[in-house]
């Protein structure tokens, strides 16, 4: 399942629960994805945002160190499994259901990209801080 927040053309913020991307599309294009607020099938999928939140250090100056790079970096480190140059194959089967939806990590050719993009899966890159990035911290 895939959640994605939208909003109709009255500006109404909510979130949609879809099997996969083909099924919203499908969804949207018979009017049955519709604004709880108003009513409205005019919806558009927006951009999700999201938090990451850090612990409570007894020493904040050395959680202060961190920047928001390194964060997202550590994030992705441990809650993505790391499929390295596997990661398209791992993604398109996800895509077709041949193997279990999970948070994958990993790299990809610019082919690879563009073959994802054509087969309509969802990816996005995050740059991931180097060592040298942390020791200049």
């Amino acid at each position: 399942m895939i959640a994605y927040d939208l909003q109709c053309v009255a500006g109404h913020a909510f979130e949609g629960w879809f099997e996969n991307a083909e099924q919203f599309d499908s969804q949207k294009k018979k009017g049955l994805v519709t604004c709880p607020v108003c009513g409205s099938s005019e919806v558009e999928r927006v951009l999700s945002t999201f938090g990451i939140a850090r612990q409570r250090h007894q020493n904040d100056e050395v959680a202060n160190h961190l920047n928001p790079l390194e964060i997202v970096s550590r994030f992705v480190e441990k809650n993505f499994e790391d499929v390295g140059a596997e990661f398209s194959k791992e993604a398109l089967k996800m895509h077709y259901g041949v193997a279990d939806q999970r948070n994958i990590r990993g790299v990809s050719t610019e082919q690879e990209e563009n073959i994802l993009r054509d087969e309509g899966v969802e990816f996005f890159k995050v740059p991931i801080a180097s060592q040298s990035d942390s020791e200049d911290n």
